[in-house]
């Protein structure tokens, strides 16, 4: 049984898209710990949309956040603290895909980050697409995670930028899972394909 934390180097870079490929490839359950925002149709709710497998068990937030802000400013407004001892893994003899919010260092409370959802047996893949900035983004995520001594993998999203990836592969000599292309739309069609490609490689 294996378990990945699916995070990224900022906001909107394409983790769902990824969380839900890797859910496709390894029939995996999904879980995404802290949702802001949007709760009609979460993250959640959008890998569920996009997996095609039977096998796959969704999770409940452990906090559902009525403001898609940062977690610990969502939830000042929906007058609660997070409480990272209250963000329990869920139980399950699946492997397990979990999908953080925004990046490592996105605050949940005064004291504790996403970073400390993280536990020491999780696989841990990056998300990162090409903007400027990124390959400072990047190589900050990667640099964090080798600190902390995570079994660390990358995915590149977005259209490919040859000198931006080539920099990050250089630099940082983690291994590249694969691509997540520009695509004018993901179904559960577009995801399975995906999820073939992958599977080999996670």
């Amino acid at each position: 049984m294996k378990k990945y934390f699916i995070t990224g180097i900022s906001t909107e870079v394409g983790k769902t898209v990824a969380s839900a490929i890797i859910t496709e490839a390894l029939e995996a359950d999904y879980w995404k710990p802290v949702q802001s925002g949007d709760l009609e149709y979460s993250d959640t709710h959008k890998v569920q949309n996009l997996i095609s497998n039977a096998t796959s068990v969704f999770h409940k937030n452990s906090y559902a956040l009525n403001t898609p802000m940062s977690p610990h400013a969502s939830a000042e407004i929906d007058g609660i603290t997070i409480d990272i001892n209250e963000i329990k893994e869920p139980s399950t003899q699946n492997n397990l895909v979990i999908e953080g919010a925004g990046g490592l260092l996105v605050p949940l409370n005064n004291e504790s980050t996403i970073l400390d959802l993280i536990q020491p047996d999780y696989k841990v893949i990056v998300v990162s697409r090409h903007y400027l900035g990124s390959i400072n983004h990047t190589l900050l995520t990667l640099n964090l995670l080798k600190e902390k001594g995570f079994d660390i993998s990358l995915v590149f999203s977005g259209n490919e930028h040859k000198t931006t990836e080539e920099i990050i592969r250089k630099m940082s000599g983690v291994p590249v899972i694969g691509r997540i292309e520009e695509e004018p739309y993901f179904d559960q069609n577009v995801i399975k394909e995906y999820a073939d490609k992958f599977r080999d490689k996670l």
